[in-house]
This record gives C-alpha cells, structure tokens and sequence, in this order.
C-alpha cells in the first residue's frame, strides 16, 4: 500500500499544539469552530491527528511562495 501522505504533491500537513492554535485563533478573531473541515479519514492526516485537532496546511504558491491554511479535524 502506497502512503499518501508521504507523496511529493501532498503539502505539509501539521497538528497545532495548544498555544499555535490559541495564536491563529486569536490571530483571525475566529472561533476553532469556525475554520473549514477536514475528515480524520484523509489520507494526507498525519497519523497522530485525532478529531478535534487543528492541522496546518503549508503549501507551494504561485503568488505568495508559501500558502498556509488551517482545518478542523472532524469525524
């Protein structure tokens, strides 16, 4: 079985540790529930991602070099 997340065109994806995440939120004035979802099925989910974590999105960008994006980990 191939590893999905492992794959050169899947971008970096990170779970937040408490203080990132208060950071971002704070950042956006947004609540956690606020951000867009994620399916703990996805196969680019690092394996300790559990539902209820947020996960960084880091990836390659035409216009601004870096793209980084955030999900809620859900069921």
């Amino acid at each position: 079985m191939v590893d999905v997340s492992s794959h050169e065109l899947v971008p970096d994806h990170t779970v937040l540790d408490e203080a990132e995440l208060e950071d971002v939120l704070e950042e956006y004035n947004i609540e956690k529930t606020d951000l867009p979802k994620i399916r703990r099925t996805d196969s680019a989910l690092p394996s300790e991602a559990t539902v209820g974590d947020v996960v960084e999105i880091t990836r390659d960008s035409r216009t601004t070099d870096l793209a980084t994006v955030y999900r809620l980990v859900v069921k």
